[in-house]
């Protein structure tokens, strides 16, 4: 009797699930991306994404269930939700026979520019405590990395008038507005005055020059580089660069200026002399 219990028991479990395997066989969902906005979306920032969701107008479908996966290169805010579920058989407001489903994400400030894979996850006869079979659908992203890249040296450093010299190169493919350069403190570069220079605009592959006064000693500067993209947004970044002194000592220029200094020195010291001597000269 007990087998026979457990045996109707096992068969009924089996025919249900068949049947929602069957009825999951008959409900045909598809997924597809129907908006991304901006276009390319921009690394840091926030893309609305709107997906489709065509089948479920069918009542087979059951409890319908949408998800759109969290991983790179997207994150959702904290606290929003990734799925939808919904009634299979009913209709949107707007009476379309398909679910549309919109979420607002933001990029990771590090995705690649050009195509960037997403995905999304959907079954029908969702069930929360039970096994689901979901069918999992892969989009593209389009990410236009605004981001550039410079190279920086120091050009010239004179000791006579505590001037530093730096040159940087836009080695990115577009051009940057209001590039700003901070040296902060730190203890191979003593700054004089202000520890910020502001640059401008700086065009893809183009140069130039900024200085500072300051006191630096054998070792890597560290220097933090702002600037607005060609999306307007502020990115930072940070370059070292390495101060050998033994390239700017013994300079031909340098020694020239120093030879004059000298020159006026021993002359002040003649002149000196040659006064207290004509001065003595009269006393007599």
């Amino acid at each position: 009797m007990k087998k026979l219990l457990t045996f109707g028991l096992t068969f009924l479990i089996i025919g249900i699930f068949s049947l929602n395997f069957v009825s999951s066989l008959s409900c045909n969902l598809n997924a597809k991306l129907i908006n991304q906005d901006p276009y390319p979306a921009i690394p840091g920032e926030y893309v609305d994404l709107v997906f489709q969701l065509n089948g479920v107008s069918n009542p087979e479908c059951g409890n319908t269930y949408f998800e759109l996966i969290e991983e790179y290169p997207i994150n959702l805010d904290p606290g929003v939700g990734p799925s939808i579920e919904i009634i299979s058989g009913t209709y949107s407001q707007d009476f379309s026979s398909h679910l549309l489903a919109p979420f607002k994400v933001r990029v990771d400030k590090d995705a690649l520019d050009g195509e960037n894979e997403i995905s999304v996850r959907f079954a029908a006869n969702y069930v929360s405590t039970s096994e689901n079979f979901f069918t999992i659908e892969k989009f593209n992203l389009t990410v236009e990395d605004s981001r550039t890249d410079f190279e920086i040296n120091i050009k010239d450093y004179s000791y006579l008038d505590k001037t530093i010299i730096f040159e940087i190169l836009n080695i990115g493919k577009y051009d940057v507005e209001a590039l700003t350069v901070d040296i902060i403190q730190q203890e191979n570069i003593l700054i004089k005055g202000s520890n910020r220079n502001i640059v401008g605009s700086l065009d893809s592959n183009e140069d130039t020059t900024f200085n500072f006064e300051a006191i630096p000693k054998e070792g890597s500067i560290i220097l933090d580089i702002s600037y607005n993209d060609k999306n307007n947004f502020r990115r930072t970044l940070q370059k070292t660069v390495f101060f050998d002194p033994t390239y700017f000592t013994d300079r031909a220029g340098e020694e020239s200026g120093r030879s004059i200094w000298s020159y006026l020195f021993y002359l002040s010291i003649i002149l000196v002399i040659y006064y207290f001597w004509k001065k003595r000269k009269a006393k007599k």
